[in-house]
C-alpha cells in the first residue's frame, strides 16, 4: 500500500503507484476534511489504500502505548 524509494520524493513514504505522500492523508484529516474529500481530490488512491494506512497508524500508536 505504501512505498519508500530514495528516487521518489527523496524516500518520503508515498501511496504505491503515486507520488502522493502518505502524510497528505493525515494532514487532510487533521484539517477537518473528510476521507471522501481526500479520495475525490486524489483519484489515484483507493479507499482500501487509505483505510489500510489509517489502520496501520492506529496499530502503531497502540503498540507504542503498550510498551
Amino acid at each position: 500500500m505504501v512505498v519508500s524509494n530514495p528516487g521518489i520524493l527523496g524516500g518520503t513514504p508515498v501511496f504505491r503507484g503515486t507520488r502522493l505522500p502518505v502524510r497528505t492523508l493525515f494532514n487532510y484529516l487533521a484539517d477537518g476534511l473528510s476521507l471522501d474529500y481526500f479520495l475525490e481530490t486524489f483519484e489515484g488512491v483507493t479507499r482500501e489504500q487509505a483505510q489500510a494506512v489509517l489502520r496501520y497508524g492506529l496499530e502503531r500508536i497502540a503498540a507504542e502505548l503498550a510498551r
